[in-house]
């Protein structure tokens, strides 16, 4: 068997034969980096914010709470207005458990979905594979996994305390090559481990990151903050944004202030 080396990292034998591009579907084609977080707790809520922000961003991500509010369905109304779709539900089961729930969301058209890195290496091949093979039955582009490496409300302290490195920077490292070498195309991460990752990781990995503060710091859960153009001038491939847009006075106007400051 010849294992295909990517930088430092080490793909799998049996993930070397699968070709992935940087990006995929509706995500290929966008140029904003833009992904509004519809964090508001209902359907309704969630298209009205979507189809007035729409004009100014990228895609909207769907998480756990407007997911279990509204179902998969409000995937399918979110789909339906051409608006590309990050589903955030960061499985973390077994690896049977973890790549029948990405089946189930490839077929429901999603562009970008999230595991968590530390579920290991079986699941997260478990998890890739099924998004290939599912979308290839489906005559459809495969959803891009990403990786969840250390949740950007951790501190050092919180690492410790459930046994893990507590060096933020090396267990987010130690994460994202152990994903990469599993065949994960793309990982979420803070902003503040952008310029190191990028530096070890194959040029081709996508990067989605939270924690952007237009204002700077966050003043809320979020700790590893960094502003929009900072993110993408470290190396960020896309932006999750969403008290600073949802939680705005006017959601559109803050969402355009936000890309004009990217420009």
């Amino acid at each position: 068997m010849v294992i295909v080396v990517c930088g430092r990292v080490q793909i799998k034998p049996e993930l070397a034969g699968l070709k992935w591009p940087a990006a995929c579907g509706v995500i290929a084609a966008m140029r904003n980096p833009i992904i509004v977080a519809l964090d508001v707790p209902d359907a309704e809520a969630a298209l009205k914010l979507a189809a007035e922000v729409a004009p100014s961003v990228g895609a909207f991500k769907i998480g756990k709470e407007l997911f279990v509010s509204a179902g998969p369905d409000i995937v399918r109304r979110v789909r339906a207005t051409g608006a590309a779709v990050f589903l955030d539900l960061k499985f973390h089961d077994i690896p049977n458990t973890v790549a029948k729930a990405v089946e189930s969301a490839v077929k429901l058209d999603v562009q970008m979905l999230t595991i968590h890195t530390s579920g290991g290496p079986a699941m997260m091949r478990a998890a890739e594979l099924a998004a290939q093979e599912t979308a290839a039955t489906l005559g459809q582009p495969a959803p891009l996994i990403l990786g969840v490496t250390v949740l950007t409300s951790l501190e050092s302290a919180d690492l410790y305390a459930v046994g893990a490195d507590s060096n933020i920077g090396r267990q987010v490292e130690r994460l994202a090559t152990l994903a990469a070498s599993c065949g994960i195309r793309g990982l979420v991460c803070s902003p503040l481990e952008l310029v190191g990752l990028r530096q070890i990781l194959p040029g081709s990995m996508q990067f989605v990151t939270p924690g952007i503060r237009p204002g700077g710091g966050g003043g809320d859960d979020q700790k590893r903050t960094l502003t929009p153009k900072e993110a993408m001038e470290a190396g960020s491939t896309w932006l999750v944004i969403g008290r600073p847009i949802y939680a705005a006075p006017n959601p559109r106007a803050a969402a355009e202030k936000i890309l004009e400051s990217l420009r």
